[in-house]
């Protein structure tokens, strides 16, 4: 009988200071880490295809942010980008993790970055798929609702939205699978979690506050960056992805013709470029040895 390869995957809570942090977890204890960060208004399921792909070969971890998915956070935690942020930390203590990749996507982008921030030796390299840090990568659609009111933050809740947000810019929606958005919108619907979203959406400006932090970071630590983008994204449009270019001169960017949730019908293509990516990245933590410091200006070839 044939030997088929197929990821066993974990799913567990971490307990961060009165939150219980749902997280999936697949792959070798001691392969490269991958810490995948999710976007709005997903959780870590938008995942699950790349984690039975790529789960065998490499340790991947992600976690439902507080307000999303399966995470269980107290009545009255407040729902920011920052707290948002502390939670993910406490996480990465809670598990363990020491050195990892970040798969930034979305609201994973100011979370993950923040973190990055952080704790700077800890990040061996990002992997930024439709999450921006630029002026550039702002649509007139995203300023405008960065600018927005509660009552307008409120409206994008509902299915015929969260359905538009996976297939908006995907040339065939017969490669969108539904169970993405439905699920979505399950959560959303869960008692108290539109008013989470509403907080969020009122403090994203923080997030743009924070773009010349983050680009400083990057443009200093020079961490190995992998960029892919859905060049019909309503949000975050194609000159998002190149301005990394800007701090990170040698970020492999690559752009594919579909919209913000880009692994939903590229995965074929995404998939084997993350994987070359983490393979390199991991025989360049071993050559500088696992306890050096990733940071200064060298960049992974």
């Amino acid at each position: 009988m044939s030997s088929i390869e197929v990821a066993r995957i974990a799913h567990r809570f971490a307990e961060v200071d009165g939150v219980q942090v749902f997280y999936r977890e697949t792959g070798p204890a001691d392969a490269p880490v991958l810490l995948l960060l999710h976007g709005f208004p997903s959780a870590s399921h938008q995942f699950r295809r790349l984690f039975d792909v790529l789960g065998t070969r490499y340790r991947l971890i992600a976690p439902d942010c507080p307000g999303f998915g399966h995470t269980r956070a107290p009545d009255d935690f407040t729902y920011s980008f920052e707290r948002l942020a502390d939670v993910v930390e406490g996480f990465v203590d809670a598990i363990g993790l020491e050195r990892f990749f970040l798969y930034l996507f979305d609201f994973g982008g100011p979370v993950g970055l923040r973190l990055a921030t952080r704790r700077p030796g800890a990040v061996a390299g990002l992997i930024a798929q439709n999450a921006n840090s630029y002026q550039e990568g702002l649509s007139d659609l995203a300023r405008g609702m960065i600018a927005g009111t509660a009552e307008q933050a409120r409206e994008i809740l509902v299915l015929p939205v969260t359905r538009g947000q996976y297939e908006g810019g995907v040339a065939d929606p017969a490669f969108v699978a539904p169970d993405g958005w439905t699920l979505d919108q399950h959560f959303l619907d869960q008692p108290g979690r539109k008013d989470a979203q509403v907080a969020l959406a009122l403090d994203y400006h923080s997030n743009v506050a924070q773009y010349p932090v983050w680009q400083r970071w990057l443009a200093e630590r020079r961490p190995p960056a992998l960029i892919l983008w859905g060049r019909n994204d309503a949000f975050f449009p194609e000159a998002g992805a190149w301005a990394y270019r800007r701090d990170l001169p040698e970020a492999e960017v690559h752009v594919f013709d579909t919209g913000h949730f880009a692994l939903e019908d590229h995965l074929p293509e995404i998939a084997p470029l993350i994987a070359d990516f983490l393979d390199r990245g991991s025989s360049r933590l071993a050559a500088i040895g696992a306890s050096g410091d990733l940071g200064g200006p060298a960049v992974m070839r």
